[in-house]
């Protein structure tokens, strides 16, 4: 297939190039000309704007970072709704509901199909094609784009023609996620300035009840060598907590654990870790505690 992306940051740079080694033609877009050029030097051709490359595929794919950004991008004049070939937006942006509902009844009016299909995972499964992707929109469409989609993650869950379904179930997704990562990073801190090894922490927590996706993978992997690499910034989990909890209110569904997550996000964002990965604010509870939590390779 000849297709579209626009948005080559941490997550898009993996899919245009797992997309290019499937063997697809590809036409990229990015407003950071070296992410394009990444690509490009890969083989992808690169659009001077989103309307251009609207204008010369049929599929665009979307991986935006903020719902504003998606809905401009998408819908906004003079970009992928007004462009001359575009028949099918596929988005793999983590926007929302109330601004996915927005972008559907704006392409439906132009006769443009449209898929929603957040994803999880992060930076490596996206990287290894192993990611969960979790689409909605009408199935003829859903149909076209499964196996782009197959390209992408390994673990896909159709969840009907209403497109704001998957951006629902990805955002519960990631409000547990950041819960249970706050939690995790208070408690291990506490059992640190008990007397408890780090390592050992979370050996038992995880052959035991209390695991969860941070004591299985983030904080083993980022935290206890104290590397922090970026695989998702805390500003961007900030983000979909609080958009969690806004269309909760919305349904008059009552929130009460995770806002005390998004308020520490927040506090962490007012620190400057904002462009730092989701775990990096385990350092405050360090700092607090006068502890910290595992060390460096060459401090063991």
């Amino acid at each position: 297939m000849k297709i579209g992306l626009i948005g080559l940051g941490n997550i898009g740079v993996h899919f245009g190039t797992r997309l290019l080694a499937a063997g697809h033609e590809l036409v990229v877009h990015d407003r950071s000309a070296a992410a394009q050029q990444r690509l490009a030097d890969k083989g992808a051709q690169v659009a001077g704007s989103a309307h251009e490359l609207a204008s010369q595929v049929e599929t665009v794919l979307l991986c935006l970072p903020m719902p504003a950004i998606v809905k401009d991008v998408a819908i906004g004049a003079g970009n992928v709704i007004d462009g001359s070939r575009v028949r099918l937006v596929l988005d793999l942006s983590t926007t929302g509901p109330s601004v996915t509902g927005e972008i559907a009844k704006a392409l439906a009016e132009r006769n443009i199909a449209f898929v929603s299909a957040p994803v999880s995972g992060g930076t490596v499964a996206a990287e290894k094609g192993t990611l969960a992707v979790m689409p909605a929109g009408a199935e003829a469409a859903y149909q076209e784009v499964e196996p782009l989609l197959r390209v992408l993650g390994k673990n896909i869950f159709y969840l009907g023609a209403d497109p704001t379904l998957g951006q629902t179930m990805k955002i519960i997704n990631n409000t547990l996620y950041a819960t249970s990562m706050v939690a995790s990073c208070e408690a291990l801190v506490y059992g640190v300035k008990a007397g408890l090894d780090a390592k050992t922490m979370l050996d038992v927590l995880n052959a035991s009840s209390g695991r969860s996706f941070a004591t299985l993978e983030r904080i083993p992997q980022c935290v206890l060598d104290r590397s922090f690499p970026v695989r998702f910034t805390t500003e961007l989990l900030h983000k979909d907590i609080k958009m969690c909890i806004d269309e909760a209110e919305k349904l008059g569904v009552p929130m009460l654990v995770s806002p005390a997550a998004r308020q520490f996000l927040a506090f962490a964002i007012t620190q400057g870790d904002g462009p730092r990965d989701n775990v990096f604010p385990i350092r405050h509870f360090e700092q607090w505690a006068g502890v910290q939590f595992g060390s460096a390779p060459d401090a063991a």
